[in-house]
Order: structure tokens, then C-alpha cells, then sequence
């Protein structure tokens, strides 16, 4: 069965359906709360808790080809809630820097030095980084989960990407 029926199918109340979807997505929406809390049982409760929002809203779905995006904004916006409320600043463990999928090439001294200045950017610009190159999402999808014209996006992650830059001082980016 396409997304697209397992979706409608969702959105008329069937369960079965939603959690295919689901398991389907999971492992990206972990590795993405993994990004912004750094803690594996702390992503899981974000997962969890974006899913439930998920279920409780999936009526509210209009363009059923952007359900990963939908989801994925739904799950940054948990994240940052917690984030915000919790005030939390975590530092990843060198033993978990494996887990980022990182181009392979790139030593795990750089990987943490990475990690660590996407860490120090600001959320917006962490955010369409996290997007852009964790997710594999287009400009125009980052832009529709964002609810921020393209311009902004574009802007943002070539401010990012330059104060990475810097940031590392090195043209590795």
C-alpha cells in the first residue's frame, strides 16, 4: 500500500495505518531529537510525545506528500519546547559520535569538532542544518516545514554553513 493511502487512511481514524507510517519514520525522528538533546532517553520521550501529537493531529494534514516533513516539524518544535524548558545544554559523549552517520572521510577528532559547533549555532541556523544535511531535505521542503519563504531558508543556511566556517577554520565544509 503507497504512503499516500497508508495516510488517508490515517487521517479517517485507522490506527494500523499510522503506526506503518510511523515505523517507517522513526529512526529518522530519533536521530534528529538525538541532534538537539544528545541523550538517548531523552529522544525517545521526544519521539514519543511527538507521535502522540502526531496521532492527535493527523487530521489536520492537508498535502499528504508532506507527511515526513509535517512530522519532522512537529518533532523540532518538541524538542525545542523541551529544550526551552529544561534549559538544557548537553554535551555529546565522544562514545556517540559514531552515531551521526558523518561523511565517512572525516576523522572522528573533526566529527566531534563538527557536532560541537553545530551545537554552538544559534536554533535557527542549527535547525536548516539539521534539516539540510541530517535529513536530506530540499530548500522548498525545509521552507514548508519552517513556514519561512525559501529567501529565508537559503539565508540562514548560508549564514550557518559561514559561521561553521569560521567556526572550524578550515575548508571543510
Amino acid at each position: 500500500m503507497s504512503n499516500e493511502k497508508k495516510i488517508n487512511k490515517a487521517k479517517k481514524g485507522n490506527s494500523k495505518a499510522f503506526e506503518e507510517l510511523i515505523h517507517e519514520e522513526k529512526n529518522k525522528l530519533f536521530r534528529v531529537a538525538f541532534l538537539y538533546v544528545k541523550d538517548e532517553d531523552l529522544a525517545l520521550d521526544i519521539v514519543q510525545e511527538t507521535i502522540y501529537k502526531a496521532f492527535v493531529s493527523i487530521k489536520q494534514l492537508k498535502e499528504t506528500q508532506y507527511f515526513s516533513t509535517w512530522i519532522t516539524k512537529i518533532l523540532i518544535n518538541t524538542a525545542l519546547d523541551f529544550i526551552r524548558k529544561n534549559n538544557r545544554l548537553n554535551i555529546v559523549p565522544f562514545s556517540d559520535i559514531e552515531r551521526f552517520n558523518l561523511n565517512h572521510r572525516i576523522n572522528l577528532v573533526d566529527k566531534l569538532d563538527l557536532v560541537e559547533a553545530i551545537e554552538r549555532l544559534e536554533e535557527q541556523y542549527k535547525t536548516v542544518i539539521v534539516l539540510r544535511y541530517y535529513k536530506d531535505l530540499t530548500i522548498k521542503q525545509i521552507s514548508e516545514a519552517l513556514g519561512c519563504p525559501e529567501g529565508t531558508v537559503k539565508a540562514r543556511l548560508h549564514r550557518a554553513i559561514n559561521r561553521l566556517k569560521s567556526d572550524l577554520k578550515e575548508g571543510c565544509i
